[in-house]
C-alpha cells in the first residue's frame, strides 16, 4: 500500500491526474448540481468537491497500480 500511495503522489501521475478531475469533476457538477448552479437551488460544496476528489483518486489509484504492474514485468 505504501508503494502504491508512494507511485501514486509523483508529479507525473499527480498532474495527470489532476487534469482528468478537473474535466470529470466539472462535467458531474455541471450533471449533478445544473440547477443550483443557472438556477435558484443551493449549491452542496460538499457533493462539489467530491465530484473532483473522487475522480482524483480513482485516476491516482489506477496509474499507480498500472506502473507498479508494468514495472514488475518482465521485458522481452
Amino acid at each position: 500500500m505504501k508503494e502504491t500511495l508512494r507511485t501514486a503522489a509523483s508529479k507525473k501521475i499527480a498532474t495527470s491526474s489532476l487534469r482528468i478531475a478537473l474535466a470529470v469533476g466539472t462535467a458531474l457538477n455541471l450533471i449533478n448540481q445544473w440547477s443550483a448552479i443557472f438556477g435558484s437551488a443551493d449549491f452542496s460544496w460538499l457533493h462539489g468537491l467530491l465530484n473532483y476528489l473522487v475522480p482524483f483518486c480513482v485516476a491516482s489509484y489506477s496509474a499507480a497500480r498500472h506502473h507498479i504492474a508494468s514495472a514488475r514485468e518482465p521485458r522481452p
